[in-house]
């Protein structure tokens, strides 16, 4: 059984940089496509990044490019979004997601507000 947790979620100021993690369990990790998602209160999910399975390829929505970073450690079964000059409409409960399969963890809310 597949399970992901999402961590790292925070309170954080307009400019500020958080990271996310996401430790996943019962599945091989280096292989998966991954993806990073977001649900801003009142809106539908929006997809945020995604990366391959060995980490060499990325992508970006572009109301993230060049702020966010999405990365992985497979050593540690751990995929990662380094998110830095946060907006207050990064305000959401972000998601990792498997690539091609409905499996979800439970989310990490990111508040960014002064």
């Amino acid at each position: 059984q597949v399970q992901l947790v999402e961590s790292g979620g925070a309170l954080v100021q307009p400019g500020g940089s958080l990271r996310l993690s996401c430790v996943a369990s019962g599945l091989t990790f280096s292989w998966v496509p991954m993806n990073w998602w977001r649900q801003p209160p009142g809106k539908e999910r929006e997809w945020v990044a995604r990366i391959s399975g060995n980490g060499d390829s990325t992508n970006y929505a572009d109301s993230v490019l060049g702020r966010f970073t999405i990365s992985r450690d497979n050593a540690k079964n751990t995929l990662y979004l380094q998110m830095n000059s946060l907006k207050p409409e990064d305000t959401a409960v972000y998601y990792c997601q498997v690539r091609g399969r409905e499996i979800w963890g439970q989310g990490t809310l990111v508040t960014v507000s002064s």
